[in-house]
């Protein structure tokens, strides 16, 4: 096992980890997709979580394995580097950053749409960007002052934005209609591929929460017991959304643009509508909080490792908290959710999530896991990738050749002040 001294505060224990990840996967993502599935798979959609879950049960088993042998701060950046090498950690760090970065724009984008829709006088250009910095200046302002802070906030907001979710899927359930959850025929295994590779936005999130394993007390315990408890708990209500949403709204499902509310509103009522609203907001406003707490963690390890301006690398003295990296990490995230759409951003993030998989699959049986669960789970993953298009191959392969040049430049740079010393 591999850790280090850090000067950063081991105050993270299995029940805040657990809040952090479901905090984090349950973001702007299950309020849209069910939309999305049920139009390509129709009352097929819950197989498609099903095969979404059991690809995330065989990730995370090789992440958790990976996260009980290298404590160190910065999630799989650290698990890939240990393992692989520097140049794989670095392209699993600038992936991490990546899936992130995007993940957070575009879920904090719809966060301030959402309110929109609740508050008309929020509405415009203008409002949209103004609640957008607000929140992240919010954020940001409550994890300078200390991981302690973050997580028990984080903890409150998870408990607060399951609440109508939870509503929903156990009310709910009273009012499904079995005709609709009826499979007339079975849709094309390529539809499958490609509506799994889309739910990964809606599982995503355990590998961004364990990013400050720096801070976890007890990480070789408390990581695992952490995954399991959010990665059972999420699948569950996951599929139970799915179905009574199915099973209330039937073909109208897949036209819907909030699934979730629609549903709550034709089962229960107009308020009930406006409280899956409400919770939405509520969901991603946390979702963007559990980011702001995890995400600046992989700019500080990064500069840590002298891939970005050692700046970015420094601790407050006082909060013991990396002040810089959160500042830096809001403003550029800012910018993407101000001027990108859910899509794009949607996209960007799931197919950085996969590569990363596959990195830590494979990171977890060189650092001493059985080959067995790697082996599964890296094939599930190249099962995954079929269901990308030309286009996301493209811009994928991009922002890799792109990430590689910099390491180029970086080791370059350094080899050259190395010679210089001599």
């Amino acid at each position: 096992m591999k850790t280090e001294r850090e000067s950063l505060t081991r105050a993270i224990g299995t029940i805040g980890l657990a809040a952090g990840i479901v905090n984090v996967m349950i973001g702007g993502g299950i309020f849209r997709v069910p939309a999305l599935v049920a139009a390509s798979l129709g009352p097929a959609a819950p197989v498609a979580y099903v095969i979404c879950a059991i690809a995330m049960g065989l990730i995370v088993v090789c992440i958790a394995a990976a996260g009980k042998r290298v404590t160190m701060t910065g999630g799989p950046y650290a698990y890939v580097g240990t393992a692989l090498g520097p140049f794989a950690g670095f392209i699993s760090g600038i992936l991490l950053w990546m899936l992130g970065t995007f993940a957070t724009a575009a879920v904090s984008s719809v966060m301030a749409s959402s309110l929109a829709e609740l508050i008309p006088a929020l509405s415009g250009g203008a409002m949209h960007a103004l609640i957008l910095i607000l929140a992240f200046a919010f954020w940001s302002l409550i994890n300078t002052r200390g991981v302690t802070a973050g997580v028990r906030l984080n903890t409150v907001v998870t408990v607060a934005k399951l609440l109508p979710v939870l509503l929903l899927a156990l009310a709910g359930a009273f009012f499904v209609r079995p005709e609709n959850l009826r499979i007339a025929a079975w849709p094309p295994v390529g539809d499958f591929a490609r509506m799994a590779l889309i739910l990964v936005f809606a599982f995503a999130g355990i590998e961004v929460a364990l990013i400050p394993s720096g801070e976890v007390r007890d990480p070789e315990r408390t990581i695992p017991k952490a995954i399991a408890i959010a990665m059972i708990g999420v699948t569950v209500l996951y599929i139970a959304l799915q179905v009574v949403a199915q099973g209330i709204l039937g073909p109208a499902l897949s036209a819907s643009t909030v699934p979730l509310a629609d549903a709550a509103g034709a089962s229960l009522g107009a308020w009930a509508r406006s409280l899956l609203l409400v919770g939405a907001s509520i969901s991603m406003f946390g979702h963007l909080g559990g980011m702001t707490l995890s995400i600046p963690r992989i700019v500080y390890a990064l500069a840590r490792d002298g891939f970005l301006p050692r700046a970015l690398g420094a601790i407050d003295a006082t909060h013991r908290s990396p002040r810089a990296a959160i500042i830096f990490q809001a403003i550029l995230t800012l910018a993407f959710a101000i001027s990108g759409t859910f899509e794009s951003l949607a996209v960007i993030a799931n197919v950085s999530a996969l590569a990363l998989y596959l990195g830590c699959a494979i990171a977890s049986w060189k650092l001493g896991q059985s080959p067995i669960v790697p082996v599964l789970a890296s094939a599930v993953i190249a099962w995954l990738f079929t269901g990308m298009t030309r286009s996301e191959w493209l811009a994928f392969g991009a922002c890799l050749a792109g990430a590689s040049l910099i390491y180029l430049v970086r080791r370059s740079a350094a080899g050259a002040t190395v010679r210089a010393r001599s």
